[in-house]
């Protein structure tokens, strides 16, 4: 099949003009491997997200290698990438962490909240309040040090113990990260459970409460098909930031509910029929896909890496 001229270019109105895709795929859509993927294929990885323009890509995390293995290299693998022309945000989930991270180099910090208690307590071993007073000096400090700071707001649409979130209790936790100095917030649909009426209300009500919608991005994961409806709904917001992980990989290891999280390959599809700006190059983007794909060994759930992956094929050198 022919993709000659496709997508074709049918802006639609009240969009913005470009949107910073937030690629999560190294981070978000590695830690959920049950194989332990080599530091040099991550580093790798992450090299080839970058030649396909893409200019924020969240490199691993710096947590307690018991809760999370997967990302147990995060000291090896950092100084591997310090010469990309890209922002390579880490997680952070404590003192100790954002201490390692600065280490490092690392200038962009990110935080971990929940919504929810069921859910703080079973990612951070805390309830919310006691989670985000241990936030408070860990962005406070990656502030003094001159990092940016994202802070994630999981949960944000619905949690798996708790069902339905009260909007009030979502915007308490953004409120409280951004009064904590956070320069930057990320909604999660952790569980993947919005719908575009349910984020346009979340996007006005944090509106109201102060919370400007440049500061937002939202992170919606595809468990029931609904991940780019809600994306467009946020860009009719106004939101111009998106998280999405390179061939939609990932997941939540404390939330067995969660399945992938948006394809960036999906997202740019959808973007550049729109005529938004990206500064992707999706051959690139899907050829990269296709070759981490075949390092995890089996095929991308990407429904437009699966589409486009026997036509775009990786240089010979890879």
């Amino acid at each position: 099949m022919s993709t000659d001229g496709l997508p074709m270019v049918v802006p639609a109105p009240d969009l913005p003009a470009r949107v910073r895709i937030h690629e999560v795929g190294a981070r978000d859509g590695l830690q959920n491997e049950k194989t332990a993927v080599p530091t040099a294929v991550k580093a790798e990885f992450v090299r080839r997200l970058a030649d396909a323009g893409l200019t924020t890509i969240e490199a691993t995390s710096f947590v307690h290698p018991k809760w999370v293995p997967q990302l147990a290299d995060a000291e090896d693998l950092f100084p591997l990438l310090g010469d990309l022309d890209a922002d390579l945000p880490v997680l952070v989930p404590n003192q100790r962490g954002l201490d390692r991270a600065l280490a490092l180099g690392a200038r962009r910090i990110a935080v971990f909240a929940s919504a929810t208690e069921s859910f703080a307590k079973a990612n951070l071993n805390r309830t919310v309040d006691e989670s985000l007073a241990v936030f408070e000096p860990v962005v406070r400090q990656a502030k003094d040090a001159g990092a940016h700071v994202r802070g994630y707001v999981s949960m944000c649409f619905g949690d798996p113990w708790e069902g339905a979130v009260p909007l009030h209790q979502v915007v308490k936790v953004c409120t409280a990260l951004r009064d904590m100095g956070c320069d930057e917030l990320s909604l999660g649909d952790t569980i993947g459970v919005a719908t575009p009426g349910h984020v346009l209300e979340l996007l006005a009500l944090l509106n109201e409460s102060g919370v400007r919608t440049d500061t937002l991005g939202v992170h919606f994961h595809d468990t029931y098909g609904q991940a780019l409806a809600n994306t467009y709904a946020a860009l009719q917001h106004g939101v111009t930031t998106v998280d999405a992980s390179a061939g939609g990989l990932g997941g939540c290891p404390y939330a067995k509910s969660a399945t992938g999280n948006l394809a960036t390959e999906d997202l740019v599809w959808m973007l550049h029929g729109l005529g938004i700006e990206t500064g992707v190059d999706l051959d690139r983007l899907t050829a990269t896909s296709v070759w981490m794909a075949e390092r995890l060994g089996r095929p991308s759930p990407s429904r437009t890496v699966r589409a486009l992956g026997t036509t775009t094929q990786p240089d010979k050198d890879q």
